[in-house]
C-alpha cells in the first residue's frame, strides 16, 4: 500500500475520484493551505467531517483552476478528486502552519463491474427519475467508473455516500446503489401515490357504483 503527507481541508461532505468540486476559500488556515499546495505544485486531501469528527476515509483532490481571487485573499477555486485514502495520522498543525495534515494510505480501487449489474443500475436510476419527475438523460458510455458519477444523484444521504466511499470494488459499489434504489423507489412510488389522492381531494369524481 502506498503511503504519503497530505495536508488536511476537512469539509462536511464526501467527494469521489474524478469528481469536479467548487470551493469557495476564506479561513486563513485554508488560504493557506491553498497558497502553499499551488506553490509546491501539490495536492491535498479531503477527509470527510461526519457527526462532530473527522472520519477515518477521504478524497486526494488536486487543484485545477483559481478562478478569482478577492482583495481580502479569499479565493474562488475548481479542484478534481483524485484517489481514495484511509487517514494513518492527524496533526492538528504541520510543519507550524495553521492547517492539519497526516499521512493517509491510498486505497486501490477497482473500475470494472459486471456490464449487467450496470445496465440494472442504469434501468433503476431512469425508474426513479421518472417517478420523480426528473428529465435528466443518463448515458452509461459517459462515465468513467458509474458509482462515483451516480452516488450523488440517487439521493444518498452523507452516511451513505461515506460508506460507499470505503468499497474498493466497483462491482460491490454497485450492488450498494442499486440496492438502495431498489429500497427507495416503491417508498417513491407510495409518495406520488399519496400525491395524487391529497390533489384529488375536494374535486368532482365519477364513481363507478358498487354492487353489494
Amino acid at each position: 500500500m502506498q503511503e504519503k503527507f497530505l495536508p488536511f481541508f476537512p469539509l462536511n461532505l464526501v467527494v469521489y475520484p474524478d469528481e469536479n468540486l467548487n470551493l469557495h476559500v476564506f479561513e486563513p488556515r485554508y488560504k493557506q493551505l491553498i497558497h502553499d499546495c499551488i506553490e509546491q505544485n501539490t495536492n491535498f486531501g479531503i477527509p470527510s467531517f461526519i457527526n462532530e469528527e473527522v472520519a477515518a476515509y477521504g478524497t486526494e483532490v488536486k487543484i485545477v483552476n483559481v478562478e478569482k481571487t478577492y482583495d481580502d485573499g479569499k479565493m474562488d477555486i475548481k479542484t478534481k478528486g483524485v484517489q481514495v485514502f484511509k487517514v494513518l495520522s492527524f496533526d492538528q498543525k504541520t510543519q507550524e502552519k495553521l492547517y492539519a495534515g497526516g499521512t493517509v494510505e491510498v486505497i486501490p480501487h477497482e473500475e470494472v463491474a459486471p456490464e449487467e449489474v450496470s445496465r440494472e443500475l442504469i434501468s433503476n436510476l431512469k425508474k426513479l427519475y421518472e417517478i420523480i419527475k426528473v428529465g435528466a438523460a443518463i448515458n452509461i458510455q459517459s462515465f468513467k467508473v458509474l458509482s462515483y458519477q451516480l452516488a450523488h444523484k440517487i439521493g444518498l444521504s452523507l452516511e451513505q455516500q461515506y460508506e460507499m466511499l470505503k468499497i474498493s470494488s466497483e462491482h460491490d459499489r454497485q450492488l450498494y446503489l442499486l440496492d438502495h434504489l431498489k429500497s427507495s423507489i416503491p417508498l417513491m412510488e407510495e409518495m406520488e401515490r399519496t400525491k395524487e389522492i391529497i390533489r384529488m381531494n375536494g374535486h368532482f369524481k365519477n364513481l363507478d357504483p358498487l354492487d353489494f
